[in-house]
């Protein structure tokens, strides 16, 4: 696993954070007594769980050292600890949230019954544009003949349509409310699409080439997502679809 940047990842916070907030508002827990945030990255939207619920005990979890260390919030347990790891310690919840983070888990729909039987809530969001042009022209360049043998096996994101996710917890015995939206982000500055997938989607494609060849791989990318993404007027608007599920454990 490649190492997280999170004052990359942050410079775009604003418009990462707005799906968490609107994932987070369906959730129509009352008391919760615990909150876990799954790959909860610098910590900044796990403190809007500890604003919500002061009462409760949060916890953020994510597998990178390097996210952890640059949340602060002393409301919260932060814990450097990966996502299977949470789920067969076998602890419980009341609430799970999980923004942008199982599609970099493979195979994670068929963690959902293990993860909605350790909460009453389960919330999670998940990108849904694998096949726009920031990460198809990603994947074109990647299999190149000068990049594809460094670029065999990297981590590449994943994710399923909101009625796979629907279908699989309700089979599971819970209540479902799964939705996609597609937010409209305006960018501005110097190839802002490419730095928006360099700290996520590209990040370990970017991370797996060796010095010599990164900067004509970037050049390469940076021309064709400029030629995907136009500036009009110094702006470059970047459309994003995001998928979302809140499911709740039907009472036993």
């Amino acid at each position: 696993m490649t190492a997280w940047d999170p004052a990359r990842y942050l410079q775009y916070a604003d418009e990462r954070g707005r799906p968490f907030v609107d994932l987070v508002a369906r959730v129509d827990a009352d008391a919760p007594g615990r909150v876990v945030d799954l790959g909860c990255g610098p910590g900044n939207l796990t403190s809007l769980l500890a604003d919500r619920w002061p009462e409760a005990a949060v916890v953020g979890i994510d597998s990178s050292a390097e996210m952890i260390a640059a949340a602060t919030d002393d409301r919260i347990e932060w814990r450097v600890q990966d996502l299977r790891a949470w789920i067969d310690s076998g602890e419980t919840a009341d609430v799970v949230v999980s923004n942008a983070t199982l599609q970099w888990v493979p195979g994670h729909l068929e963690l959902l019954p293990a993860l909605i039987a350790r909460t009453s809530w389960l919330a999670f969001q998940v990108p849904g544009n694998f096949g726009e042009p920031s990460h198809t022209i990603r994947a074109e360049l990647a299999a190149g003949p000068d990049y594809a043998p460094y670029l065999a096996g990297i981590e590449v994101p994943s994710s399923h349509d909101p009625a796979v996710y629907l279908e699989t917890l309700a089979d599971a015995g819970a209540q479902v409310d799964a939705w996609e939206t597609t937010y409209l982000h305006v960018l501005t500055g110097p190839d802002p699409v490419f730095t928006w997938v360099s700290a996520t989607g590209a990040r370990p494609t970017l991370a797996a080439l060796p010095d010599e060849l990164r900067p004509r791989f970037e050049a390469e990318y940076k021309e064709r997502l400029r030629a995907a993404y136009p500036e009009r007027g110094g702006r470059v608007i970047l459309p994003f679809r995001r998928i979302f599920c809140v499911a709740r454990r039907a009472e036993r």
